[in-house]
């Protein structure tokens, strides 16, 4: 038996999925969140308490989906007193082009600066710099747990709803609109459903027509500050010869400096993770290296989840009666609400396209 549940159903409870049913919400629908894990969990790649709201693109495609996001963190306003966004600055230095990544943002109005490594090493001594770095005033973390309670606290009360341990077994369509048949039995069916399962994507989709999606389990570490100075976020573009990896990282109060390698964990089925950390000497090493204001020896690792197309590009698309947020990469967090717009601007209007890179072929 059937039920018919109206609009739209939205498969993952992640911040993808939060974010693209508050913006349907906020365009007068009553969005069902569909989420297989418990409120809290920590399987998969939206929990913790920080995340990095880093601007330091040079691809238009991201730099305005960057600028709908931030729009969309301000209209979520504050939290507990303080906005959900945590403007101390990002640091951005190494091999990288960041004349190109200031013109990016020159173009759309967020503020930079180019600074010399004396400068910076004035400003953040617990940093490590080797030549000129740029400085992103408009960055720093989102507030992610925080982000997540507030979320879905507009859903509820918006009219929508969020259930959580309820697991979707399987999603098909018909000219009729979708049909979900959930891990306990239950069918449903709406007009439209969008998945945004990170990790559990592929399985759900198998015959959409989505690009490889490869999921890592990666482990960061929060580092004990051995001073009280002042931390930005950062990234830095090491040599290959060196680390594995970019690096990226950002304060988190009570926890430390978050510290990691971007994109070099171990491919997992997320339904057996290991939970294991990996990478972690050669972190230690890096922080040792490269991050004087830190205690090397104080790494408590954190593990997550990353599902990546092959060139980290985004998937934001729609297949007939599916909509789909897919291949975050590791980089998605900070444009969930202008994901959601995407999202629901597919929802509300089945001609509506993505901008192409995001585009399925």
């Amino acid at each position: 038996m059937e039920t018919d549940v109206g609009d739209v159903v939205v498969v993952g409870g992640g911040v993808m999925g939060l974010a693209t049913a508050w913006e349907l919400v906020r365009r007068g629908l009553r969005p069902i969140v569909l989420e297989r894990f418990a409120r809290g969990h920590h399987e998969g790649a939206s929990h913790g308490a920080t995340r990095n709201f880093n601007n330091a693109y040079d691809q238009d495609h991201y730099l305005d989906l960057l600028v709908r996001a931030r729009a969309g963190w301000d209209a979520l306003g504050e939290v507990g007193g303080e906005p959900l966004l945590r403007l101390h600055g990002l640091v951005t230095h190494g091999d990288v082009d960041i004349a190109a990544v200031q013109q990016g943002l020159d173009a759309r109005g967020i503020p930079s600066a180019v600074l010399s490594s004396a400068e910076a090493g004035a400003r953040w001594p617990g940093m490590r710099v080797d030549g000129d770095v740029l400085w992103s005033q408009d960055a720093g973390v989102v507030r992610a747990a925080e982000a997540l309670r507030e979320l879905e606290r507009r859903i509820v009360i918006g009219g929508g709803e969020v259930r959580w341990s309820c697991p979707v077994a399987h999603i098909g369509q018909d000219p009729d609109g979708a049909v979900l048949a959930l891990a306990d039995g239950t069918r449903m069916r709406v007009d439209t459903v969008v998945v945004t399962a990170g990790a559990w994507t592929s399985t759900l989709l198998a015959r959409l027509g989505l690009p490889p999606l490869t999921v890592t389990e990666e482990t960061p570490a929060h580092f004990r500050p051995r001073t009280d100075a002042v931390w930005p976020s950062f990234n830095h573009y090491v040599d290959p010869a060196a680390y594995p990896a970019t690096v990226y990282g950002m304060p988190t109060p009570g926890e430390g400096v978050k510290v990691g390698f971007h994109g070099v964990g171990d491919a997992v089925d997320p339904d057996a993770r290991p939970h294991v950390p990996t990478h972690q000497t050669g972190l230690a090493d890096y922080v040792r290296e490269w991050m004087p204001g830190l205690d090397a020896a104080t790494a408590v690792p954190i593990s997550c989840t990353y599902t990546s197309t092959d060139d980290g590009t985004f998937v934001l698309d729609r297949r007939g009666r599916v909509v789909v947020g897919a291949g975050f990469s590791g980089h998605g967090f900070k444009f969930a609400p202008g994901v959601g717009g995407v999202l629901a601007d597919l929802v509300l209007d089945p001609t509506a396209r993505a901008a192409e890179a995001f585009r399925l072929p």
